[in-house]
């Protein structure tokens, strides 16, 4: 067997099938690379000017309630719609589209326009989680939708558009791309084994211990193998859930302790509000045949070796494949070894 930590190889993604390129060796070399002002990170509790702080008019002239916890409304500049007319269009199978049907909603995760989600009390994290269900269950029962993509967005380097505590839920008629690629894996693997392939995942992994950052009752937050970004995570159930209808207030409460734990550790890599894109993949709605689904969570943050210098997908890696210097092992190691409590705090 080779040496993992020093030659250059390929792993496999076993949630898409695909791989990435590990080039452990060229992590050594210095950086030479743009270096940015670190943006201030001082904002109100309050924002007159924001469109998502309480009783604020928001961009279509709606004004919000007076929210005392979460809050979610429908997206005032929704990316789908839920009155969209079926209809496509076919030139010789060479210009093809159809039209896509869907309900775009946005969750304020707080009233305090100043508080990230690891700086959030974790009764108020654990009051998202109850939001995020019920609003899965509400849009499940909407017969013609078939996938729910709960997501957030952190930090203006992620394109998100206001800095008030927000994430999103889109929910739509067909089932994305890259929900497809890990159905067709899921779905192999449990025809195969009999079981789910993230159960067999995270028992290996929890064997291993070399990847694991946080272990509590019912979830696990590691770095995966096969991770893209410098400082990918994902979260998965100990329990087969297929989606977060399942969770029990048992599970409900320790997703959001892992949630406040494992963003706490970002923020106090480079000590700033970390950046980065997470969302919850879980099963399809309104069809039948899902048993092989597992529920998780992935988390992809830009940041590579500072709060200044981030990581962009390019060259090689837009061209051909994902690559990778730091190694997963030692991104896990390094986000391990951050303290639980935020750097604000300390």
């Amino acid at each position: 067997m080779f040496e993992i930590n020093d030659l250059p190889h390929k792993r496999l993604n076993i949630l898409t099938g695909e791989k990435i390129l590990v080039s452990p060796h060229r992590s050594k070399r210095p950086w030479q690379g743009q270096v940015e002002t670190l943006a201030k990170d001082a904002r109100p509790e309050y924002d007159p000017a924001c469109y998502l702080c309480p009783g604020n008019k928001r961009a279509d002239g709606d004004v919000n309630a007076e929210y005392t916890s979460s809050y979610v409304f429908v997206n005032d500049f929704s990316a789908l719609l839920k009155d969209t007319e079926p209809a496509d269009i076919n030139v010789e199978d060479l210009l093809v589209a159809e039209t896509e049907r869907g309900i775009c909603k946005v969750i304020a995760f707080t009233p305090r326009h100043d508080l990230t989600l690891p700086e959030m009390p974790l009764n108020d994290i654990k009051k998202v989680v109850d939001l995020w269900q019920s609003e899965f269950m509400a849009l499940a029962a909407v017969e013609w939708i078939k996938y729910i993509q709960i997501f957030e967005n952190k930090g203006a380097i992620m394109g998100c558009s206001n800095p008030h505590p927000h994430g999103q839920i889109w929910a739509q008629a067909s089932i994305p791309t890259e929900i497809l690629k890990e159905e067709k894996q899921q779905q192999q693997y449990f025809e195969t084994h009999h079981t789910s392939l993230l159960s067999s995942y995270i028992n290996l992994e929890l064997k291993q211990q070399e990847r694991i950052i946080i272990d509590n009752e019912h979830f696990v937050a590691l770095v995966p193998f096969w991770a893209s970004w410098p400082f990918e995570t994902m979260v998965i159930s100990k329990k087969h859930r297929q989606h977060i209808g399942q969770f029990t207030e048992e599970e409900k409460l320790d997703l959001a302790k892992t949630l406040k734990t494992l963003t706490t550790k970002y923020d106090n890599i480079f000590e700033t509000s970390f950046p980065y894109s997470a969302g919850i993949h879980q099963a399809p709605v309104n069809l039948d045949n899902q048993a092989f689904w597992h529920w998780h969570m992935h988390f992809y943050p830009p940041l590579l070796r500072s709060a200044t210098v981030k990581k962009f997908m390019v060259g090689y890696e837009m061209l051909a494949s994902p690559q990778r210097d730091i190694t997963p092992e030692r991104a896990a190691e390094i986000i391990k070894s951050q303290p639980d409590i935020h750097y604000k705090q300390a």
